[in-house]
């Protein structure tokens, strides 16, 4: 399921036993570990039993839904032992009452509040990101790339809503087509190749990456308007006909510069670029 054991430093850099789950696509973390973090306690797996009864008593989801995996204990052997997500594990943050759990609600109230604002004026949303992009270091024209590609996905998915595609499953099925027929890999196999986990695939392509796949979802949403496809079989052939508009612009690119356009590049070295840049200025 993982490629292997792993410890992320969490809470005042202390050791939190995780796995990356590779199928789902993101982190594990061992509860227990991080009940000991946070409570001090001298007995956390006694601390998490009770705590986990009281909750359940309580009807609460996140603890139904947490489940057991085998993970490396102190004495090197492997056992079972609760793990959460990372949504799963702010919740239960929320349920633990300790001093070093406050930054991490007054962190989650803060977003919470943000967000309600965001939903109310999408334009903070955008310049929220802009903000983000910036501090994370990247350069002020992949940030102006990046936005446009969030505008002309958010186009492609309000068409697919008006034909009544699912979010999820029909979605992420469909873009797989559309990356396969004009990258020549699915979303998965794009952020194997760039060695990516859990991150966000257009927050590590480059410019070419990014301006291919506007183009592509950007024909695929225009295809769509003029045939008005009613199965998923024709919405796939959508795809893959907007796909392939990208894919002709792929090809005539690398022919006259001879470079290829899907890079390993990721965000690291974008961000790298970007300050190699500045220092040439």
């Amino acid at each position: 399921m993982s490629d292997g054991p792993n410890t992320i430093k969490l809470f005042e850099s202390q050791q939190i036993r995780s796995e990356w789950d590779a199928e789902a696509e993101q982190w594990w973390f061992s509860i227990v570990d991080v009940v000991a973090t946070l409570t001090e306690s001298v007995d956390a797996t006694a601390y998490w039993r009770k705590l986990k009864q009281r909750l359940k008593a309580e009807g609460n989801e996140t603890v139904t839904n947490c489940h057991g995996l085998k993970m490396r204990a102190a004495d090197g052997k492997l056992r079972m032992t609760d793990v959460a997500n990372t949504e799963q594990l702010l919740r239960l943050i929320q349920s633990i009452p300790s001093r070093k759990a406050e930054p991490f609600k007054l962190w989650l109230a803060e977003v919470g509040n943000q967000r309600l604002n965001q939903l109310q004026d999408p334009e903070l949303s955008i310049e929220q990101a802009m903000q983000d992009y910036k501090r994370l270091g990247y350069s002020d024209n992949w940030i102006n790339q990046r936005l446009k590609s969030i505008e002309i996905r958010k186009e492609l998915t309000d068409e697919w809503k008006k034909h009544g595609l699912q979010e999820g499953g029909e979605f992420a099925f469909l873009t797989d087509v559309i990356y396969q027929t004009w990258a020549g890999k699915s979303a998965r196999e794009y952020k194997q190749f760039k060695g990516l986990k859990k991150e966000n695939l257009r927050d590590n392509m480059t410019n070419k990456e990014l301006v291919m796949t506007m183009l592509a979802e950007l024909s695929t949403k225009e295809i769509s308007e003029a045939l008005n496809p009613k199965t998923l079989p024709e919405h796939e052939d959508v795809a893959k006909r907007g796909g392939g508009v990208a894919k002709e612009a792929k090809l005539k690119l690398e022919a006259e510069t001879g470079k290829p356009v899907v890079s390993q590049q990721n965000a690291k070295g974008l961000r790298l670029s970007n300050k190699d840049d500045g220092k040439n200025d």
